[in-house]
């Protein structure tokens, strides 16, 4: 994939999550720009999403850790253990929202 088409990818991504959190109606800013999505919760608590297009890479920073993704099989997967990018950025809201059984449609 080249860069254009990775930033549109992604691009597409930060609004399904922005979508998402609205749609399940948790209290929660969103601040945008350029190449980082800072999702801000009402106790302080902070996901920030990452693309990093010289790497192809998404990242996330919660306060469960640091996660790096990259595109393999038609899934954003982590480089470290194999686990899918939307999945982890659910745990991570639920957590940040104290709400582990959240529903949240990405």
């Amino acid at each position: 994939m080249n860069e254009s088409e990775f930033l549109d990818m992604t691009d597409h991504i930060f609004s399904r999550i922005e979508d998402a959190i609205d749609d399940a109606g948790l209290d929660a800013d969103f601040v945008s720009n350029g190449n980082v999505l800072e999702i801000e919760f009402d106790d302080g608590g902070k996901i920030v999403v990452n693309r990093h297009a010289a790497n192809q890479e998404l990242w996330i920073a919660a306060k469960s850790g640091g996660y790096h993704f990259a595109f393999k099989d038609g899934q954003w997967l982590a480089a470290r253990d194999g686990a899918e990018f939307f999945s982890t950025l659910k745990t991570a809201i639920a957590q940040a929202c104290g709400e582990p059984d959240l529903e949240l449609d990405i």
